[in-house]
This record gives structure tokens, sequence and C-alpha cells, in this order.
């Protein structure tokens, strides 16, 4: 029962809603654009510079963000990750938009495909903020929405009036900086429902071009519908698919199996096997292919036959004569079609363009995927899924073997599951990099009563148990190549410390800016940070030597060799120079901490005695 409130009619908002119901088109994101209605009314102005143009509040803002650059490090978890030695495989905590930044140097051109299944707006809470005032340093706070208190500090309600400005803003950059990562032959998936297709299809033509347009996949997601939807029941989800270049990247076509072959059949005893017809007749009209209206004569009957009015053959006259030569015409089974049609043999049969819609009962639906969780996580339920086999159906079409697959909104982690299962089902070696934020459960959902406390915990079991279980049903299989493992890096601030010039304690800051590493920071974790700042493949194998009781890491073979302990002396730098020689590298880096030399001889030294060795590229942190 409504109460009344005491207050008075809001005739403001009653004249705005009358408005709304007369000229709908005139409002955006709940405001009034006045130029518009102007128009409504049959006064229009003059605009010489008028063109097609995609703009909302906020949208400048969002370039600025994209081409910010990031102060933050990736720090490794070792005892999170699994098969930490050998794995090819990424696992990555934290805002996707500051991780997006950090590995343009290490990843540019080398995704083959990202999947995403961003948050859809659907008018509640907005969890990505994008507000870094100074960078990582209040990451958690912004990012998990809420002030040092504990307080919310905003939602993307529908009546906002920024309902579709900020989550464009919010996408914006994430999607630019993506496209930096895709190979030149690369492509991205994007699921999204209906609230925002429209605009994530405009979004994506200016970031993508509107010519790198693949597709608009159709999932058909329920089993049964929504009976207590206002309207319809919302039965489907989209796929938008576009190309980095289109004239590079084209999908694996579907390989046939026995239900797409079951329709050859040989019911003439064709010597050539079974086959299967298709019409021979094209829609076009008679005026547009004059050369296509031509008689026919059926061999059985002796009758002249036409195509009907709507309609020419689909082939030259000379085609069709090569076509009687070749015994392809199929006249029906007792020879008296009024139209021939081809035939084609199984053994010339092409495997199959992919589809563009989804239906359930070929890649699952949203009942599939919760129970595919609760089969894995024993029972416990989790919001949202996407089917696995939607995921691997996209999969196969976009990556093969040893391709680099990135979700940057992995969730739990489905996309991961998919992949393995596809690298099981066509023997290939798919990589994948997952990135996901820290964002915590819901107290009272399935997911935190079962012990995890944020999506990332969730993400990396999900991981772990699917591995696992991919491996035990498939013993039969020779599994060698199958990476199930992943490194486990975390987002968080540079491991070099900021000049801080407290004036009132400026003794102690010179104190601590002696040594410029963070106390709480390992050499492993500056070892990531190095490799982020040289582009290095953050999967790349590292080697742990002691040479004159120092510990020396040699990655990637040789190609770059970081010394982070003290007192390094000429004689340590002559044995690093020596490993050059002992990898066989041509071109070698090497790195030291700032503070690393014994004295300032040594350290003029190290340089010469390097480039002695053709190892010009010498850097401290």
């Amino acid at each position: 029962m409504k109460k009344i409130d005491g207050n008075s009619m809001d005739i403001v908002n009653e004249n705005i809603e009358k408005l709304k119901e007369i000229f709908p088109e005139v409002f955006c994101e709940g405001k009034v654009d006045f130029t518009k209605l102007e128009e409504e009314l049959g006064s229009f102005t003059c605009k010489d510079n008028e063109r097609y143009n995609f703009i909302w509040n906020g949208k400048s803002e969002a370039r600025k963000i994209a081409q910010t650059p990031s102060s933050g490090t990736l720090r490794p978890c070792k005892e999170e990750s699994k098969d930490w030695d050998t794995t090819q495989n990424l696992y990555i905590e934290g805002d996707n938009l500051e991780v997006l930044k950090l590995l343009q140097k290490s990843y540019n051109k080398k995704v083959k495909m990202i999947y995403i299944d961003p948050p859809y707006n659907t008018g509640k809470d907005f969890v990505y903020k994008d507000n870094f005032k100074d960078n990582i340093k209040n990451y958690l706070e912004q990012t998990g929405q809420v002030d040092s208190d504990g307080n919310k500090l905003s939602t993307n309600s529908d009546t906002s009036g920024r309902y579709h400005s900020d989550w464009l803003s919010m996408m914006y950059p994430r999607l630019k900086l993506a496209r930096n990562l895709l190979k030149d032959d690369g492509v991205i998936f994007i699921s999204i429902d209906d609230n925002e297709v429209a605009n994530l299809r405009k979004l994506c033509d200016e970031i993508f071009g509107e010519d790198n347009f693949v597709s608009d996949l159709v999932w058909k997601k329920r089993v049964s519908p929504a009976n207590d939807s206002k309207w319809y029941s919302s039965d489907h989800e989209y796929i938008l698919i576009y190309a980095k270049n289109k004239n590079y990247w084209f999908p694996n076509k579907t390989l046939r199996t026995s239900e797409h072959n079951k329709y050859y059949k040989n019911s003439d005893n064709d010597s050539r096997g079974a086959w299967n017809s298709a019409a021979y007749t094209c829609n076009k009209s008679r005026s547009e292919r004059p050369n296509l209206y031509y008689p026919i004569t059926n061999p059985y009957t002796k009758e002249k036959v036409f195509p009907d009015e709507t309609a020419v053959w689909a082939y030259s006259k000379e085609t069709h004569q090569e076509h009687i030569n070749q015994k392809l015409l199929y006249w029906g089974a007792d020879g008296t079609s009024k139209a021939p049609r081809k035939k084609q043999f199984l053994t010339e049969a092409k495997p199959i363009v992919p589809r563009s819609v989804l239906d359930y009962t070929e890649v699952g639906s949203t009942q599939t995927a919760t129970l595919e969780v609760k089969n894995l996580f024993d029972g416990s339920s989790f919001t949202y899924p996407k089917s696995i086999g939607l995921i691997q159906k996209v999969i196969y079409q976009g990556a093969s073997d040893n391709d680099i697959v990135l979700d940057f909104f992995s969730g739990s982690s489905t996309t991961v599951q998919a992949l393995l299962k596809q690298n099981i089902l066509d023997n290939k070696n798919r990589k994948f990099i997952m990135v996901q934020l820290q964002e915590e459960t819901n107290e009272k959902s399935e997911a935190y009563q079962a012990g995890y406390k944020n999506i990332c915990e969730i993400g990396k079991e999900r991981i772990r148990r699917a591995g696992d279980k991919i491996k035990a049903e498939n013993t039969d299989k020779d599994l060698s190549n199958l990476d199930i493992g992943f490194k486990v890096l975390k987002l968080d601030s540079s491991n070099i410390k900021e000049w801080d010039s407290d004036f009132d304690n400026l003794e102690k800051t010179l104190e601590d800016s002696i040594e410029n590493i963070k106390l709480d920071r390992t050499s492993q974790d500056l070892i990531y940070e190095i490799l982020l700042k040289y582009g290095l493949d953050l999967t790349l194998p590292i080697e742990e030597k002691l040479i004159d009781n120092k510990k020396v890491y040699i990655i990637g073979f040789g190609a770059l060799v970081v010394c982070l302990d003290d007192n390094i002396t000429t004689t340590t730098v002559e044995l690093i120079a020596n490993i050059k020689e002992e990898y066989e590298t041509e071109t070698m880096r090497v790195v030291f901490k700032d503070s690393s030399f014994a004295d300032t001889v040594a350290k003029t030294n190290a340089i010469q005695i390097l480039k002695q060795n053709g190892i010009d590229e010498v850097v401290s942190v």
C-alpha cells in the first residue's frame, strides 16, 4: 500500500513525464535534449558541421584514462599458483584497466583471441570506478566502491542520469587497450545483453573499425520461458565479434560429424558414393540475370522446364551442360520433378561454416552452466556463469595451437575450463591469461558460505579442480602437453620507492632514499617488474644460479640477467659476463640494484667489463 508522504505534487516531474510520453526521442539518459525538442516542434537550426558521431558524457575523460600510464606492478604469488616452474598460463588479480596497461609491452600483438563477459548494465551497483588519482595506491578502495570507512561510494542506477555514459566510460579504455594486445590476425568475442548491445556495437565500431565487424551471435540460453517476465521472456544474449583486421582473421570451421553427414544418402547407387542435393535456382529476377533464364529438358519426361516466375537458374547454360555430362542432376525418385537438383557428394563436402545462432541444445544453457559449477564445487552454486559449451565453441572458432586466449573479466574462470576441454578435444596447446578484480562475494551467497570471500578465490579453485577433473577423465590420452597450471600475479604499487619530500622529517627521508626498494618486497617481486618494464613474456623460464656467492637470475635462456644482491665486485661482474658465451645468446641485458655495488669504482668498471664482452645494455633499479 502506497503511503502519503506529505509532500505537494512535484509539478516539474509531472510535466517531464508528460513530455516523455509525447516526445520519447528527445530524452537521453533521463535528460531533455532541447535541440532535439526544438526540431520535433518544427524549429531547425542549420549545422554545416553536422555529421554522424558517437558521443557520451565522459568520453574525453575515458580517452584520457586509456592513455594514462600505470605506475604499478604485478607481484608473483607462488603459493597460490599451480605448476609454477613449468606453466605458460597466467592468473592476474586486480583491476583490469591497470593490468591491461601493465601488459602493453609484454603482450603487444601477442594475443590471438579475447573473450570477455563484462558486467551487464542492469542499473544496479557499478563495481568499476576508474578514479585513480594516484594510480594503484587507492585501488582497493576505489574499485571496491567503498571509502576508508567501508561506506559505499557510488552506484550506476538507471535513475542517475548517466546510466549509459558510466558503462561506456568503463568499457572504452579497456577495449582500447585490449585492441593493442591482439595480433594482426586476432579477434575479440564480447558477451552482452539487450541493455547495451546497441551502444557496444557503436563503441566497437569506433575502436576496432566498422569494417572489422564480423558477426553478432545469438545464444539461445533458456530451456523454458521466464513466466515472471513483464513483457517477453528474455531467452537470448549476444556475442559481438570484431577482428583486429577482417582481412586476416577467419573462424575455424566446424569439422564434419556423423550428425552432419546423416543427410547424405545414395538412393540411386551412384558409384561416387553418398550424396546430398542442392537447389538449382536462385532468387534473382529475369531482368537482373536474363542469361540465367532458359529452358532445361527433363531427360525422363522430355519436357522443357523453366524456373518459376520469381527465380532464375543458378548456373549458366555452359555450366548446366557440364552438370549433364558429369551426371550431377537429380530429377526426383521417379524423374518427374519440375526442376532438377544438383548432387553434392560427401567425399567433396567441406567443413561447416559457423552459424550465427547458438542453441542451448548445442552449447548449453544457463541451467547447464549452473549445474556444471555445482558438479565441480560439490553442490555450491555461483552467480550467472556462462556454459562451458558456449565458450568452448567460440574458443575453437577463434584460437588454434599455441595461441594465447585473454579474458579480462574472467569471473569464475569458465573460459579456462572451456579452453582445457577444447585442448583435449583437438589436441592443441592454447594458453590463457585470466584477469579478475578481487571483488568480494556477498555474505549471503552460497560462495561466501562455502568459504570463498572474493571472486578470485572462486576462479583459482575452479581452474585447479577443472584441470584435475579433465586429467582424471582422459587417462587414455597422451596428456604430456596439457598445461593445467597457472602463475598467480597480483596488482600492486611499484616495488621502487617514490621520493617523499617530507621536510618535517628530512633526515629520515634521506636515509630511506639510500635503499630505493621497498622493504616488504622480494627479489621475485623485482624480477617481474623488470620483465614488465622490458616487455618480456611473464612466463619465460627463470633460472637461479649462485655466482661468486651472489644469487643471479637468468631469464629466457640468457636474454636477461638480473643480480639484486649487495656488495657486487668486479669479480662478480666478470663471472656474470661469461653467461653470454655459456648460453650462446646474441643479445644479453644485465640488471643490477642501484645500491648493489661495493663502491663507485666497481660500478664504473662493471659497465666497461660488460661492454668488452659484447653486453651494451646495463641498467640499475
